[in-house]
C-alpha cells in the first residue's frame, strides 16, 4: 500500500489562547461591558480583557498552578471570569467552573472530585466559600474576585483580593505551546444518576465547536453584534459564546447575578444588545416585567435574535418574541457532554414559502444536527429507528466535540459500539434531520404501551393565555400503567381553572393524552441550569390518587 500524501500545510495546535490573542489584535477596542455582583457597571475592552488574562496567567504561576491541574471558579458572568476563561486555560490548566446554585454537598463533593488548587469568588458566594472552605481537601488558596475596598470579612486560608492579585502582575506574557488535545475546562454535570460526573473538554474540542457556533446556520454571531450573555459562565462553558464572541471581537454584555426582567430589560435597552441567549425562566422573568409595564414596547430595544436552550421552547414564548419583539428565536438542544451544541433550529429554503401551523411545527422542534454532530435513534433493543418524525427512540450523539467519558471514569462508558453518546433523551428525528425531544427517558410517561410526551403536552397547556408555567409527570394507574398529571402555574391575576385548562388542551393534543387531573401551585421546582425538577414533583405528588 502506497504511503499518504501530506498536505504542506502549517500545523498549528488549536489553543484558546489564539483566541484573546486574536481579539485583543484585530479586535482591541470592542467593548465589555459587566454589571458587576458588588455594584455598578465595569467597561473594559477585548485588549483590557487580554491584558487581564496574562496577568491571571502570571499569577498562577507564583500560585504554584501546574499544568494539568485545575482552578475553581465560583462566579457570575462579568470581566473577571471572562479573563479567567482564557488566563487559565491559556497556561495549560484547567478551568473548573463550579455551579454555585448547586447544594453545598453537591459543590463540596465536586471540588474535591476536581481537587482544585484555587478557588477564584464572587462576593456573592463568600458565606458558601467560608462554610464550605475547612472541607475542600486540596485548595490551597481562594481569591475574592472584587476590589480592595469591596473584600468579605471571612475566615477563609490564604485570602488574596483580585485587585491585589491579579492588579499586582504584569500583562507581559507568552501563551505555551502544547498538544490541542490537552484539557481546557472542566462542568460537572448533575444530570445524571448518583454524584455530578464532570466532563473534560479539550482545546481542539472548544476551537471546533466555536467555529461551528459562529456558522450562519448555527448562532451567526459576527464583529457586527453586542450580545448578551445570560446564559451562566458555569453552565457548559455559557454555551461556548465566550469562546465565540473573542474569536469575532463582537462587543459583550454580561449582567452578573442580576436576572431579573427589569435588570434584563434595562441592560438590553441602555447597551443596545442586538442577540442574547438565556433559558426559558429567564425569558419568563422579563415577561413578567414587561406584563407589569404594558406601556414598554418590546420592538424598541432592537433585539434581532433571542437564542434559547435548557429547555424546550413553549410555543407562547416563540410567538412573543416574534410578534412583540420582532425577534427570530434560534432554539437549541445540547447538553454538557455535547459542549453544548448539538443541533439548532434554523429554518431550510423549502420552509420560505410555509405559513400558519405547518411552520410553527417546525419552528418548535429542537433543531437540526450541525457540521460535527451526527444523530441516531435507536429501540429500547438498540434497533435504529427510521428518520420519519414519527418514531420515537433512544437519542445518542458522536463528534469531536462530544464526551467520550467522565472525568475519572466515573460512571462507566456512556459510549455505543459505534462510539455514540447516549444521552438519556428520547426523539424523532423528521426527513429533513429535524429532530424534535419528547422526553427524558426518565420522565416519558408510558400509559397502556404507548408513549406521551409530557414536553408536547406542557407546551401545549402553556400556549393558555392564564397559564404561566406547566409541568407534567406520570403517576401510577391500575390500568394503564403510567396516566398524566397536570401541575400549573397561573398568571399572576388570571382567571383559570381545571375545565378550562383540559377544554384548551382537547384542542391541541389527542385525546388519550390528555392529563387525568390538573392540579395549581405557587410555583414549580427547578434544577441548578433552571429545568424542571420533575423528581421533586413526583416525590411531592407520590400519594396523589387518579381516578381508576
Amino acid at each position: 500500500m502506497a504511503s499518504p500524501l501530506f498536505g504542506l500545510m502549517q500545523d498549528r495546535p488549536l489553543l484558546i489562547s489564539s483566541l484573546i490573542e486574536h481579539a485583543a489584535r484585530f479586535h482591541p477596542k470592542a467593548e465589555i461591558v459587566s454589571r458587576l455582583p458588588e455594584g455598578g457597571i465595569h467597561r473594559t475592552d477585548w485588549a483590557g480583557i487580554r491584558s487581564e488574562a496574562c496577568k491571571v496567567a502570571n499569577a498562577l504561576h507564583k500560585l504554584g498552578v501546574q499544568p494539568g491541574e485545575r482552578v475553581g471558579t465560583l462566579a457570575w458572568n462579568s470581566y473577571r471570569h471572562l479573563a479567567l476563561y482564557f488566563g487559565v486555560s491559556g497556561t495549560g490548566s484547567v478551568l473548573h467552573t463550579v455551579n454555585p446554585r448547586l447544594f453545598p454537598e453537591q459543590i463540596d463533593y465536586i471540588v474535591n472530585h476536581a481537587e482544585d488548587q484555587v478557588m477564584f469568588f464572587d462576593t456573592s458566594f463568600a458565606p458558601l466559600v467560608e462554610k464550605l472552605a475547612p472541607k475542600f481537601k486540596t485548595v490551597k488558596a481562594y481569591v475574592c474576585m472584587c476590589t480592595r475596598d469591596a473584600m468579605p470579612k471571612i475566615d477563609v486560608p490564604n485570602l488574596h483580593c483580585w485587585d491585589d492579585l491579579i492588579g499586582g502582575e504584569s500583562d507581559a506574557y507568552t501563551w505555551p505551546e502544547f498538544d490541542e488535545r490537552t484539557a481546557s475546562s472542566l462542568c460537572y454535570t448533575s444530570g445524571t444518576t448518583g454524584n455530578p460526573k464532570g466532563v473534560l473538554y479539550s482545546h481542539r474540542s472548544t476551537m471546533l465547536h466555536t467555529l461551528m457556533e459562529l456558522a450562519p446556520d448555527t448562532f451567526g454571531v459576527s464583529s457586527r453584534e453586542t450580545v448578551m450573555l445570560i446564559v451562566p459562565m458555569f453552565h457548559a462553558n455559557a454555551w461556548g459564546t465566550p469562546y465565540a464572541a473573542a474569536m469575532v471581537g463582537c462587543r459583550l454584555v454580561l449582567p452578573g447575578p442580576h436576572l431579573d426582567g427589569q435588570s434584563v430589560y434595562t441592560l438590553m435597552r441602555d447597551e443596545k444588545v442586538t442577540f442574547s441567549q438565556g433559558v426559558p425562566t429567564v425569558w419568563l422573568m422579563l415577561f413578567q416585567y414587561l406584563d407589569a409595564n404594558p406601556d414598554i414596547d418590546p420592538k424598541k430595544l432592537g433585539i434581532t435574535r433571542v437564542g434559547i436552550g435548557g429547555a424546550a421552547v413553549p410555543r407562547a414564548m416563540l410567538e412573543r418574541f416574534e410578534n412583540q419583539f420582532g425577534a427570530e428565536v434560534v432554539q437549541g438542544w445540547g447538553m454538557t457532554e455535547t459542549s453544548p451544541i448539538g443541533v439548532i433550529s434554523k429554518l431550510l429554503p423549502k420552509h420560505d414559502g410555509m405559513a400558519g401551523e405547518e411552520l410553527v411545527k417546525v419552528k418548535l422542534k429542537q433543531g437540526r444536527g450541525v457540521w460535527g454532530v451526527d444523530l441516531k435513534i435507536v429501540d429500547d433493543e438498540g434497533k435504529v429507528q427510521p428518520w420519519d418524525g414519527e418514531a420515537f427512540g433512544h437519542l445518542r450523539v458522536r463528534g469531536p466535540w462530544i464526551a467520550s467519558g467522565y472525568f475519572k471514569g466515573e460512571g462507566g462508558s456512556p459510549i455505543d459500539e459505534e462510539g455514540y453518546f447516549s444521552t438519556g433523551d428520547v426523539a424523532t428525528i423528521d426527513t429533513d434531520g429535524f429532530l424534535q425531544l419528547v422526553d427524558r427517558a426518565k420522565d416519558v410517561i408510558k400509559s397502556g404501551g404507548e408513549w406521551i410526551s409530557s414536553i408536547d403536552v406542557e407546551n401545549a397547556t402553556m400556549s393558555h393565555p392564564g397559564v404561566a408555567e406547566a409541568a407534567v409527570i406520570g403517576l401510577p394507574h391500575p390500568k394503564w400503567q403510567e396516566r398524566p398529571l397536570l401541575v400549573v402555574v397561573k398568571r399572576p391575576g388570571a382567571e383559570v381553572d381545571r375545565q378550562s385548562v383540559l377544554e384548551h388542551l382537547g384542542q391541541r393534543i389527542v385525546k388519550w393524552w390528555l392529563p387525568d387531573d390538573v392540579v395549581f401551585v405557587d410555583s414549580l421546582p427547578h434544577t441548578a441550569t433552571g429545568k424542571l425538577l420533575k423528581t421533586q414533583l413526583r416525590q411531592q405528588f407520590k400519594d396523589y390518587k387518579l381516578a381508576d
